[in-house]
């Protein structure tokens, strides 16, 4: 019987537990991609509070990548020992950090309005990242294809209507950075669906997925629509189950999902209704970084968020419960 608590790897990822830190969006860094002093608390924060391992915040490949503001980079050599220190910073805890390498738009472009030249330097564009990523002491890469975002965006049918096969774009990224970071932990952020007139659905997630899988070594399964508020221990949690499940029955590589996790034993229940093996967290961490160490400590109440999202109107997407001192 698996628990979230459970000592596992996958391949080389050594991981005390089952539940990753889901990327985040910090907020925290300046036009040109340079962290915030702040950040480097928060992710000393995280890692202290005893979650498995880490996935970082949004960070585009691209310096010229305005989708919105205060993004962090690694879209150029500059801002590696940033990252190192961030990484460093994790390190000293024993978690292992993974890069959400990402892009939110090229060059003010629609997807059909991209040229082949285009579409090649995107996918160098993500390679050199991962490169970076390797140099600064990351663990692994995550390729972000959900939340509307340029990958997710050129994988559903509702932006893109030059291809069939779109997957084609993050496979030979995947591939790319296999062949020179053999050991590089490779995962991928998808949406189940867009939920959207014309968007990507179910059966078209689970083509790109099935598709992608063999280069990657773990899918993780969000949505748009994703932070839904209302969530309740026990009663709606992992909104994006149905998906998972039938995706972990196809794939031979672990499949993280996020969305909705509140309680120890609704995530246990998730973990043994078939083949997740993992689950990924975002809002509860936002309220108690040190979640996970509660519950070890034997507190096993469930999670204290309560999905107001009021997180993302904040500075530095703090919880509004801890900003007003409430425990």
């Amino acid at each position: 019987m698996k628990t979230i608590f459970d000592n596992t790897e996958i391949n080389d990822l050594k991981l005390k537990n089952r539940l990753f830190r889901s990327a985040t969006w910090e907020a925290l860094a300046d036009s040109d991609g340079h962290f915030d002093e702040e950040i480097y608390h928060i992710y000393d924060e995280l890692a202290a509070g005893g979650v498995g391992c880490i996935i970082s915040g949004f960070t585009s490949v691209y310096d010229n990548d305005h989708y919105f503001g205060s993004m962090a980079r690694l879209s150029n050599d500059g801002l590696i020992p940033e990252h190192k220190r961030l990484t460093d910073t994790v390190h000293a805890h024993g978690v292992p950090i993974i890069a959400q390498i990402a892009m939110g738009e090229y060059k003010g472009k629609e997807i059909d309005e991209l040229s082949p030249a285009d579409i090649d330097t995107i996918r160098e564009l993500f390679i050199k990242a991962a490169d970076r990523a390797v140099q600064a002491g990351y663990d692994g890469v995550q390729i972000h294809a959900a939340h509307g975002f340029f990958l997710s965006r050129y994988i559903s049918p509702a932006h893109n209507h030059r291809t069939n096969t779109p997957e084609t774009l993050m496979i030979d990224i995947a591939k790319a950075i296999r062949a020179d970071h053999p050991d590089l932990h490779i995962t991928m952020k998808i949406n189940s669906s867009d939920f959207m007139y014309d968007g990507l659905d179910e059966n078209e997630a689970m083509r790109i997925c099935l598709a992608c899988a063999p280069f990657l070594d773990s899918i993780e399964v969000s949505g748009n629509g994703t932070s839904v508020g209302g969530i309740k221990a026990g009663v709606n949690e992992a909104y994006f189950e149905k998906f998972a499940l039938a995706l972990a029955v196809k794939v031979d590589i672990p499949v993280i999902l996020v969305g909705g996790h509140r309680s120890i034993k609704n995530m246990n229940k998730v973990l043994n209704d078939g083949g997740i093996e993992y689950l990924s967290l975002s809002r509860p961490l936002i309220r108690e970084p040190d979640l996970i160490n509660r519950w070890q400590g034997g507190d096993c109440s469930p999670a204290k968020c309560v999905s107001c999202n009021m997180c993302y109107r904040t500075p530095a997407h703090k919880c509004i419960y801890k900003l007003r001192g409430i425990d």
